[in-house]
């Protein structure tokens, strides 16, 4: 059996890599997504005062720090069981909206559009966000640039940091913001609400007029039937910040629909020998392995699923722009794992609406943003959709607010069965017997984990056994002599 491996795998948060294993014929056997690193967090919070863990989290990742902020805070909330005040709510979930604009900019126009926009089979020299501009005009690249920076500067106001905020407290936020603040916040969410219009007309242009492309979005090679996660309000709409976590199958029935603390009775986790990343599982279906299918207990989070989740959007451009994709797809749910890139921008429009609606409540710049926390902590989960999906940060403490437990689920994770399942597909689909395995058909392979957008730094939690370790002993001539390892 011959292997081919894609190491390191690129445009990502992090670093894996992709092992194909061919058999005796040439076909594809099998294909993994392997993760080398291990990060640890869960372990080494232990022993530290849970009102500093909003501030410690950030460090996950550079991509991710809005997500884990603000998903720490409310599990913070949760263990000293206080509830914010509405100005603070709404402050946060302004921030929010922020952070999930700048993350998705990041992601489509940089990671995901050169593959678009260049091609998928273009010299891999100018598939790249340079080659991107050189395409599209400095013009565009541009807007991109400056409206990445109206949410980033949005951030930092609230947050203290656009990157590593230190915004969020038990019961509330550190501070309130000006009208000076909220009028150049509404201004900001104005031009942002028409970049998120200019996105997906972009994408209509230069992908949905692409027959070559629509067909590869909706084709078998990047398509796979699962059960979809996603957090919804009160009207089961899409909602970023706060509510239900849904479950729908394959057929788009739902399933399952549970408060956050109740995550546990719904999601268990399996491990692997092969990858730091942990397996996540409906419970009640069980797990059957990395198939896909009504009787598989895979799921997926992130864009695409929360709308497969979801009856609709909160705001209207967004709403609009739902219904389009979903008939143009041929309807609810969708499996097309690309698409996860146009439910993506979608999700940049509603960020952008939803932005301009808190900015104009008169509420959002009362002083009032902090009730201070009385009860004695114990446990507390907050959960939250990051960029990437579900987010789950569930904390134990003693008596003085010491954490004793951590346990994080990040939305990477979540989608570890099915990036693995759908890297597989794509490897069996592309590649063939007799064919050689080209620069560009292994990066349509990578293309099938790219679409989840995955970080894999804030992922590396699972330590199954112990660390690997290979060390290998050249001679001057470059020759290997001796090698030791360890798995």
């Amino acid at each position: 059996m011959k292997k081919i491996t894609i190491d390191p795998i690129t445009r990502l948060e992090g670093h894996g890599k992709i092992e194909i294993f061919l058999n005796d014929e040439g076909d594809v056997e099998n294909a993994y997504l392997q993760i080398p690193e291990l990060r640890g967090f869960e372990k080494f919070c232990e022993g530290r005062p849970v009102e500093e863990m909003p501030r410690i989290v950030t460090r996950i990742c550079g991509v991710c720090p809005g997500a884990h902020h603000i998903a720490s805070t409310k599990a913070t909330d949760a263990v000293y069981h206080v509830d914010p005040p509405p100005a603070a709510r709404k402050l946060r979930e302004l921030f929010y909206c922020a952070h999930m604009i700048h993350s998705h900019v990041a992601h489509f126009y940089t990671l995901a559009a050169p593959d678009f926009v260049l091609g998928p089979m273009s010299d891999p020299a100018e598939r790249n966000i340079l080659g991107l501009v050189a395409k599209v005009g400095l013009e565009v690249g541009g807007e991109v640039i400056k409206h990445r920076a109206y949410a980033q500067d949005i951030q930092a106001v609230i947050g203290g940091k656009a990157t590593h905020p230190v915004c969020g407290l038990p019961g509330g936020m550190s501070k309130p913001i000006t009208g000076e603040d909220r009028k150049d916040f509404e201004e900001k969410a104005k031009s942002l609400v028409e970049f998120g219009k200019f996105g997906l007309k972009l994408f209509d242009d230069l992908v949905l007029a692409n027959k070559e492309y629509l067909e590869l979005i909706t084709g078998d090679i990047y398509t796979m039937n699962s059960h979809y996660m996603g957090m919804v309000d009160g009207d089961n709409k899409v909602n970023f910040y706060e509510g239900d976590l849904r479950v729908v199958d394959p057929s788009g029935k739902e399933v399952a629909k549970f408060k956050p603390d109740e995550y546990l009775d719904h999601i268990a986790e399996h491990t692997e020998p092969w990858s730091y990343l942990k397996f996540p599982f409906l419970k009640k279906v069980g797990w059957k392995g990395l198939v896909d299918g009504k009787d598989s207990g895979v799921f997926r989070v992130n864009s695409l699923a929360r709308l497969n989740v979801a009856e609709g959007m909160a705001t209207p451009l967004a709403q609009a722009e739902y219904e389009r994709m979903f008939e143009t797809l041929g309807g609810k749910p969708v499996h097309a794992t690309l698409a996860f890139h146009w439910a993506r921008l979608i999700e940049i429009l509603y960020a952008a609406e939803r932005l301009l609606e808190l900015c104009q409540d008169n509420e959002i710049t009362s002083p009032e943003v902090r009730t201070i926390p009385t009860a004695t902590p114990d446990e507390g989960v907050g959960v939250i959709e990051a960029p990437r999906g579900v987010l789950i940060h569930h904390y134990q403490t003693d008596d003085r607010g010491i954490i004793e437990k951590v346990n994080l689920i990040v939305a990477t994770v979540m989608n570890n069965p099915a990036m693995n399942m759908s890297v597989r597909r794509a490897a069996q689909s592309l590649i063939k017997k007799g064919q050689v395995a080209s620069e560009g058909l292994l990066n349509m392979v990578e293309m099938a984990f790219r679409a989840y957008d995955p970080c894999m730094a804030c992922a590396t939690h699972a330590l199954p056994g112990q660390m690997p370790l290979e060390v290998v002993i050249y001679n001057y001539k470059r020759e290997v002599i001796e090698r030791f390892s360890r798995l």
